[in-house]
């Protein structure tokens, strides 16, 4: 049995997508909404129960549920979520309860981590830092962060576990996200709605108009590493989860309208002032760890990823993966 949280959300419901390839299962499927909701995102054979957040804890605790692991993908993901205490709430304690349930009952424990975690990257973005040197700019990227400097310090840990810090994943079953969804989700929507996409300009004398980098991550990589995770079982710790290399808002603008066959045309506007001070110019995650712990090189760079989203996936009207 494999207990996966967020299991209605864009990386969790992928993730069950990837384990029922697999053959892996029964799966116990959580989420906080309530069961039944978005199962339009979410079709899966392999589900044996579908559980709120507070059942599961409780049949954890009575030892009613014995998973062999658990993946929790379950989190506010919002990075404009200003109230620190729901934040801490669902993204800290929460994990800390499950953690400590997978020490003390001896079950491998993987957690989403944040790309957040690392601020303006000032201090770089090597998984292998001192999580304490990171300054994030949000308070999601606080509530993150938090965590990952609990675990130097928890009395006790899971046999195996894995914090994995998500760069920008994008791709299929992210629909319900709304503001939070990837910039490729929007172009495709922009472009075939408006025939023109909206992109910020830089405020930033270092950087061109479209010219400011991201890490881009096609889910389909996010979703096979957590699989090798799973049934390799390497050295636990915290790990980066991103392609490796920074593209440019041009680049994945570019591939988008060619994906739909269409002349690019660019919108330029302003970014918000309340959120200018805040915004990443560039953004790429050292992937050597995980890399050194024998899992698969990325398969998906992002003209590549775009198309199969574009062409399989949000051109198909399918709603998942």
């Amino acid at each position: 049995m494999i207990i996966v949280t967020g299991a209605k959300g864009f990386i969790g419901s992928a993730v069950i997508w990837e384990l029922e390839r697999a053959g892996k299962g029964p799966i116990v499927a959580v989420d906080l909404h309530k069961k039944g909701e978005r199962t339009e995102y979410f079709k899966s054979h392999s589900i044996c129960e579908d559980l709120t957040e507070k059942e599961l804890i409780s049949q954890l605790e009575n030892g009613r549920l014995k998973p062999e692991w658990i993946v929790h993908m379950g989190a506010c993901s919002s990075t404009t979520e200003m109230n620190r205490d729901y934040l801490r709430e669902i993204n800290t304690e929460y994990t800390q309860k499950l953690w400590n349930h997978c020490a003390n009952e001896q079950i491998p424990f993987i957690y989403a981590s944040s790309g957040a975690v690392y601020g303006d990257g000032a201090e770089g973005f090597d998984d292998k830092t001192d999580p304490e040197a990171f300054k994030p700019l949000n308070p999601y990227g606080e509530s993150k962060l938090n965590f990952d400097i609990w675990t130097k310090t928890a009395a006790n840990v899971p046999p195996q576990w894995y914090g994995l810090r998500f760069f920008n994943v994008y791709g299929p079953n992210e629909y319900h996200k709304g503001d939070m969804s990837s910039v490729v989700f929007k172009a495709f929507e922009q472009i075939t709605s408006q025939g023109s996409l909206k992109l910020f300009r830089s405020h930033n004398k270092d950087y061109k108009d479209g010219e400011q980098l991201r890490d881009f991550v096609y889910i389909k990589d996010i979703t096979r590493w957590i699989l090798e995770l799973i049934d390799h079982q390497p050295q636990s710790g915290i790990y980066n989860m991103g392609y490796g290399e920074a593209r440019s808002w041009l680049d994945l603008a570019k591939a988008t309208f060619l994906a739909l066959n269409k002349e690019v045309n660019i919108d330029w506007i302003d970014i918000p002032e309340r959120i200018r001070d805040k915004y990443q110019y560039y953004t790429q995650a050292n992937m050597d760890s995980l890399f050194s712990l024998g899992l698969s090189q990325p398969e998906w760079p992002l003209e590549r990823g775009i198309k199969d989203y574009v062409t399989n996936y949000l051109s198909q009207d399918l709603k998942s993966l």
